[in-house]
């Protein structure tokens, strides 16, 4: 694969996930026994491609993304992920209700959290009337914003490993 469309692959990937936020599970408590998970997640606005991170000691317990049956049952069968690193960062893509439960028992102690994720919000309408309103000025549009500093970024990094190529 060329240089410069496998740097352009990732400063895209980079570009995308700008914006997401990582929701650590029962914040400074962590993934735990005893913790009110469903009162963490009810304070947390979750949007398609926000990471949810658990931390715990992977030593004691796990996490198993489940359907509604398993969350509510605390059963694993037919698990749909499972993550045992002590540290685990999972994308939420898709805009629907998340299940997540601790396999080791401890489920039935309150060790679960349903989320539900919501699709990115649209931009307001103010800023997309700015953006129609700016056409009209000296300045072109395409000389604005982060992705105009971003293609300008890309655009002279190519140049410069091309040019690197030649000499």
């Amino acid at each position: 694969m060329d240089l410069s469309v496998l740097l352009f692959l990732l400063l895209a990937t980079v570009a995308t996930t700008i914006n997401a936020t990582d929701h650590i599970v029962g914040a400074n408590k962590g993934w735990n026994p005893g913790i009110n998970y469903t009162l963490w997640a009810n304070n947390q606005t979750f949007y398609a491609g926000d990471y949810i991170s658990f931390r715990y000691q992977k030593t004691q317990y796990n996490v198993f993304l489940v359907n509604r049956t398993g969350y509510d049952n605390c059963t694993i069968e037919g698990a749909l992920g499972n993550w045992t690193s002590g540290k685990d960062f999972i994308m939420l893509n898709e805009t629907q209700r998340y299940y997540f439960i601790c396999g080791t028992g401890s489920c039935l102690n309150g060790m679960k959290v349903s989320v539900v994720v919501h699709p990115l919000p649209s931009p307001p309408m103010s800023a997309v009337a700015a953006e129609h309103s700016s056409k009209k000025s000296a300045a072109p549009v395409a000389a604005r914003g982060f992705g105009s500093l971003l293609a300008t970024s890309f655009a002279f990094l190519g140049l410069t490993l091309c040019s690197s190529v030649w000499i």
